[in-house]
């Protein structure tokens, strides 16, 4: 399986590469055949239950200065937003400045403490890495 699309403009886009591809190799798929190739390829039953992920949210467009919270490495925050970089539909690149330093290490009689970092976030608010046990790095209240 590969990684979820970002949006679902981006499966469609995809939908279309496929149905164009096997167009030149000489077999003619329907639009809505080549939907459902790509949601299954992405491991959904079908291509409604891939378009639900998506849901009806709008693209948020992050912006310099915006104010966020959430989890990073499980520990909450409040910081800054310093710098955005749009890197594809919905995913950026944003830089953190947190308003207190947060202690990215969990053992006791261990710490260490950041007051900034960069995380490739995505439209769900997320990061596509996860830690250890599965949770993504960073997850913001959106």
């Amino acid at each position: 399986m590969n990684s979820i699309p970002a949006s679902a403009e981006e499966a469609k886009k995809q939908a279309r590469l496929l149905r164009n591809k096997l167009k030149e190799e000489g077999m003619a798929i329907s639009h809505s055949k080549s939907l459902e190739l790509v949601a299954q390829q992405h491991g959904f039953r079908d291509w409604n239950t891939l378009f639900a992920r998506f849901g009806n949210r709008p693209t948020r467009d992050w912006q310099q200065g915006d104010r966020v919270s959430g989890l990073y490495l499980s520990q909450s925050f409040e910081a800054e937003i310093i710098a955005v970089k749009k890197i594809g539909d919905g995913w950026f690149r944003l830089t953190f400045q947190f308003d207190e330093p947060v202690d990215v290490i969990t053992f006791e009689g261990m710490s260490n403490y950041r007051r900034r970092t960069s995380q490739v976030i995505g439209p769900d608010g997320t990061t596509r890495e996860k830690t250890s046990n599965g949770r993504p790095h960073m997850v913001l209240d959106i």
